[in-house]
Order: C-alpha cells, then sequence, then structure tokens
C-alpha cells in the first residue's frame, strides 16, 4: 500500500538536507514543533497543508516543486514510465462523461 505520507515525509528530509539544515532550524523557522516535524518527515503524522506551507516556506522552496516530486515518486511507485508535463484536455472526461459538453 502507497502511503502518501510517507512519500511527503521523505521529499521534505531529502530537500532539507539537500539545503543543509537541521530538523531543528527548519521546525524553528517553520513555527512547528520539532517532534512533529521528525514525525511528519518519518511519514507518521500527516500535515495539513498549513503544515506543508509553512515548512516549504522555511525550506525557500515552493510547495508546488514540493508537491511535483511527491508526485513523481508516486508515478514511479505506481509503475508509471512517463508523465504527462500537463494535463490534456479532455482529462475530466474520464470522470465525469459530461465534461466536454459544459
Amino acid at each position: 500500500m502507497i502511503l502518501v505520507r510517507q512519500e511527503i515525509g521523505d521529499v521534505l528530509r531529502d530537500f532539507r538536507l539537500q539545503k543543509g539544515r537541521t530538523l531543528r532550524q527548519v521546525a524553528s523557522k517553520a513555527s512547528v514543533a520539532l517532534g512533529y516535524l521528525s514525525e511528519v518527515e518519518r511519514g507518521q503524522k500527516e500535515a495539513s497543508s498549513e503544515i506543508l506551507a509553512s515548512v516549504a516556506d522555511a525550506l525557500d522552496t515552493p510547495i508546488s516543486v514540493i508537491m511535483r516530486e511527491v508526485g513523481d515518486r508516486l508515478a514511479v511507485i505506481e509503475g508509471i514510465d512517463t508523465f504527462p508535463d500537463t494535463v490534456p484536455d479532455d482529462f475530466g472526461a474520464a470522470y465525469d462523461p459530461g465534461f466536454l459538453v459544459r
């Protein structure tokens, strides 16, 4: 089973380490408890969008970049070989037959 929180935690840790920052530095700048951020990085806790935005800001990294990396990692786990850079015009049609009629 794929756990999105695990991938988010791994990506946050990877970005933090790439930036050469400690868990304490990021937690302090993001105004997040050190223990909580540690649990998020280990995939033990689900972070809210507000927490993710604060951590992304503390890492000086756009949340879209973080989430793109998470998405790319999930695609690899799911066995998707290629990922489109844009959403196809008829993307919603697979979920809503009336999508293109509106």
